[in-house]
């Protein structure tokens, strides 16, 4: 194990930072669970950390910190049944290449491929999809070390409750050190990117919905516009994007003239209907083929906050006319497209899905502007409907409300008790949301 150090940490947006008391970064399995003896020992809590990619304080460590880059290794790869167990700390990025490398992928993704493959898990992370649902329901089992420092895997048939608590479960049930996924064969995208007027997506969603394996848009407030996202297979040949083309959309205009946008929109407030405005007309549809994850994920260099609301799928449209009236009568001036997302229903315990098709929601704004009225309105509505808050992105949620909105919120609970009486993986988060 690498040697101790009192670097600070922050998150990718920088509004979570801590000074943990020590710093380490195991290599192996072993070495981790000798962290968390030590840690018992000292009666202090631990946690590992991924990439930073959450915006709560989901990975904040008050005493032990552990860092992921050590535990990167792929440990086997079975193209015949699909199954690739990979250690936690492995970037997705480099994991769709090693997944593409063996003609394998993921079923469904979320839209970036920073996070460490257990970060994004732990969270939650999900893309859009009609059939295909989240990372949560790719995992087909997890290596883990519990509070006393034991070892212990778990998967449908072994240890099936800790299972379904654990594969969405904040780290506070033990640290993943290793998962298995269960992947698919590798296959081709077509993507069908189309501005369209606002009335005409919310009198089309369920067609959207139903017409397309992975659908999605974002409207841009202030104004009429939306950009529609249809994605689905294709047999090919490939046709991406040229580079010219992915430069110009993805690079130039989607980070670094976004990215100018906020900044003048941050000094100039005032400015953002007339600007968002200009940015709706200025989309173009666009169509082209490519290896899956290169068309599920996108980069994002413009630095912001979030938040995501998990809503009944039955629920959406009235929830977001009634999100487009809180524009009329609030003074918010947000120059962030809000996203909107849909998925099947899972049944790990923590999923935002669980047990229901779901539509998601995300408000950003940029990092150097406020949010807290912003996201409180949107909160407040949110939580109306039933809404469960994403697990990495900003709410204020607590554990008397959830377990309102989660029908296994107690049995997490229960579990949690059961082995981590002690609290040795909690921090002000895991503290909030679970009541400790």
């Amino acid at each position: 194990m690498s040697p101790g150090n009192t670097h600070s940490w922050r998150n990718w947006a920088g509004n979570q930072r801590a000074t943990p008391r020590r710093v380490a970064t195991p290599r192996t399995t072993a070495e981790v669970a000798a962290a968390v003896r030590a840690a018992a020992t000292d009666g202090r809590t631990v946690r590992m950390a991924g990439t930073g990619h959450s915006f709560t304080g989901a990975a904040v460590a008050e005493d032990v910190l552990l860092r992921p880059a050590g535990l990167t290794a792929v440990r086997s790869v079975d193209t015949g049944g699909g199954l690739v167990t990979v250690e936690a700390g492995l970037p997705l990025h480099r994991f769709n290449r090693v997944l593409d490398e063996h003609g394998l992928a993921l079923a469904n993704m979320g839209d970036i491929q920073e996070q460490t493959v257990a970060g994004a898990a732990q969270t939650g992370t999900h893309g859009t999809g009609r059939d295909a649902a989240g990372l949560v329901s790719q995992i087909a089992g997890l290596e883990m070390v519990l509070a006393d420092g034991s070892v212990v895997t778990c998967s449908r048939d072994e240890r099936p409750d800790l299972f379904d608590a654990a594969r969405a479960g904040l780290g506070s049930l033990g640290i993943v050190t290793a998962i298995t996924w269960k992947t698919v064969p590798a296959f081709l995208l077509q993507a069908r990117e189309e501005p369209m007027r606002w009335d005409e997506v919310l009198d089309r969603v369920d067609e959207f919905d139903e017409g397309n394996e992975h659908f999605e848009f974002y409207w841009f407030p202030h104004t009429e516009g939306c950009l529609t996202k249809r994605n689905n297979r294709v047999e090919g040949p490939a046709e991406p994007l040229s580079r010219f083309r992915y430069w110009l959309d993805d690079e130039f205009l989607s980070n670094k003239v976004f990215g100018l946008v906020n900044r003048v929109t941050h000094r100039v407030p005032k400015a953002t209907p007339f600007v968002n405005g200009i940015s709706a007309k200025a989309l173009g549809a666009r169509t082209y083929s490519d290896t899956s994850y290169k068309v599920f994920t996108s980069p994002r260099t413009v630095r912001f906050k979030e938040q995501e609301y998990a809503i009944p799928r039955e629920r959406l449209v009235p929830v977001l006319r009634e999100l487009r009236a809180l524009f009329d009568r609030r003074d918010w001036r947000i120059s962030f497209p809000i996203e909107v997302r849909l998925l099947p229903e899972e049944d790990a315990w923590l999923s935002m899905a669980y047990g229901r098709r779901t539509a998601f929601v995300a408000v950003h704004v940029y990092n150097r502007d406020p949010h807290e009225e912003y996201f409180q309105g949107i909160e407040e509505l949110m939580t109306a409907a039933g809404g469960r808050p994403h697990w990495g992105k900003l709410h204020t949620r607590d554990a008397a409300y959830l377990e309102k909105v989660y029908p296994r919120f107690a049995d997490f609970r229960a579990l949690r008790d059961e082995l981590d009486p002690e609290r040795r993986f909690a921090n002000p988060y895991t503290r909030q949301v679970f009541g400790d």
